[in-house]
């Protein structure tokens, strides 16, 4: 039962990892799509993080 389980974990980690770099018709995957999007995504979170720091800091 655990080598058919780690097989089937590995072919879904596969498909994943194929589906993610697969290139779409403009020739960009989604790995290349976020990748181009991350430093707004930190931007995003570093906000968000000032944003909850403020509303629960000492008073």
């Amino acid at each position: 039962m655990g080598l058919f389980k780690t097989a089937l974990i590995g072919a879904a980690v596969y498909g994943a990892f194929k589906f993610a770099t697969k290139k779409n018709i403009n020739g960009k995957s989604i790995i290349d799509d976020i990748k181009h999007k991350a430093p707004e995504f930190i931007d995003k979170a570093k906000r968000f993080k000032d944003d909850i720091e403020m509303k629960y800091s000492k008073k």
